[in-house]
């Protein structure tokens, strides 16, 4: 009779912790509805970046960028710290980066929408030949492709492709002049749903430049490398 007694407590006990759980769990489900917040993970993925700085590439006002990036804080999803007159925000944990690569991943696999906008927009509008990261790795082992990296600078600084050459899409019809002839060149951004390499592969091309686009991101390099060392 204690014994079953005992079992109802642990049980009740167990129905409490598990609803208490499940209530934070969705929580962070919640603050992850908002598609622009979603983007603001993304782009805070790359580097951290101001509330000026997000409203101007998501196109929002900074009191709405705010407002985003204050239910990101109260999820304990962001971080930020003061530099001068300025809020910089960055990802509280790398765990959440990883967190937005697999979303992006399952959500390519498992929504139909996804995959016909990746296929009419990006494939079939831009008919990109484009280079997987164990043929990029075997390129540039042998010298035969420069890498460009496209993205604004401090996210170049933040972290890249190692190997990398820098000249961010606002600066790079100035720069064509400057890249070698005799290279394939291949460029990258954000990764498969960034638009800044299409424009910058475009652009070379124009000029004769044998260009190409990589899909992946600095992220996917990262996890194709542990997996390459590992394989090691």
């Amino acid at each position: 009779m204690q014994l079953n007694r005992w079992r109802r407590v642990s049980l009740l006990e167990e129905r409490h912790l598990k609803d208490m759980l499940y209530q934070e769990f969705a929580r962070i489900g919640k603050c992850l509805s908002s598609p622009k917040r979603l983007e603001i993970l993304d782009l805070l993925s790359q580097s951290p970046k101001s509330v000026e700085k997000l409203a101007k590439i998501t196109g929002m006002t900074v009191a709405n960028v705010s407002q985003h990036l204050q239910t990101l804080h109260n999820a304990r999803l962001v971080s930020f710290k003061k530099e001068g007159n300025f809020v910089i925000y960055e990802l509280a944990d790398s765990a959440v980066s990883d967190f937005m690569g697999n979303l992006h991943d399952l959500s390519e696999k498992q929504s139909v929408e996804v995959q016909q906008i990746k296929k009419e927009f990006l494939n079939e509008n831009f008919k990109m030949e484009g280079l997987s990261l164990p043929e990029l790795k075997n390129r540039m082992e042998n010298g035969e492709v420069l890498l460009l990296d496209v993205r604004p600078k401090e996210e170049f600084e933040e972290a890249h492709i190692p190997g990398a050459v820098s000249i961010p899409i606002d600066e790079l019809e100035d720069k064509l002049a400057s890249l070698p002839a005799d290279f394939d060149v291949v460029a990258y951004c954000r990764g498969p749903y960034c638009l800044m390499s299409v424009e910058a592969v475009e652009l070379m091309r124009e000029k004769g430049i044998h260009a190409y686009r990589l899909e992946k991101s600095v992220q996917d390099w990262d996890q194709f490398a542990k997996q390459e060392s590992n394989l090691g």
